[in-house]
C-alpha cells in the first residue's frame, strides 16, 4: 500500500511540475507551436534517462534506493511530469486545424529531442555509476 502512495505523491508533484514549466515556456514562447509540451516532455525524457542508467542492477542505487527512484521518481514524478496524452491532443488538433507543418514539426521535434534527451540522461546516469566509490 505504501508503494502506492508514493506513487500518487510523486505523480502529484510531477503534474504541478508539468503545469508550472508548460506555463513559464508558453508565456515565454506562445502557444501558436506547443512549445511548453515539448519542453516538458524533453526534461522529462532527460530525468527518466537518468534515472535508467542510476537504476539499473548495476548501477549506483542500492536495492532499497532502486525500488524508490523506480517508485516514486520514475512512475510517480516523471509519470505525472511527460505529457505524452497532451503532445497527442494537440498534435491531432494542429491535424484537424490543418496546421501541417506545426503538427509534423511537433511530432518531429518531440520523438527526436525526447530520444536524444533520454540517451544524454543515460550517459550521465551511466557516469555517475562509473564514479568512484560504487
Amino acid at each position: 500500500m505504501l508503494t502506492y502512495l508514493w506513487i500518487a505523491i510523486g505523480g502529484a508533484l510531477g503534474s504541478v511540475g508539468r503545469y508550472w514549466l508548460n506555463g513559464v515556456v508558453s508565456a515565454r514562447f506562445g502557444e501558436t507551436f506547443p512549445m511548453g509540451t515539448l519542453a516538458v516532455n524533453v526534461a522529462g525524457s532527460f530525468v527518466i534517462g537518468v534515472l535508467g542508467a542510476l537504476t539499473i542492477p548495476e548501477g549506483r542505487l542500492g536495492t532499497e534506493a532502486r525500488g524508490f527512484a523506480i517508485q516514486f521518481l520514475m512512475i510517480g514524478v516523471c509519470g505525472g511530469f511527460t505529457t505524452f496524452s497532451s503532445f497527442s491532443l494537440q498534435t491531432l488538433n494542429l491535424v484537424r486545424e490543418r496546421e501541417w507543418l506545426y503538427a509534423g514539426g511537433n511530432v518531429l521535434a518531440s520523438v527526436i529531442l525526447c530520444l536524444v534527451a533520454t540517451w544524454l540522461g543515460y550517459l550521465l546516469g551511466s557516469a555517475f555509476n562509473s564514479m568512484k566509490g560504487h
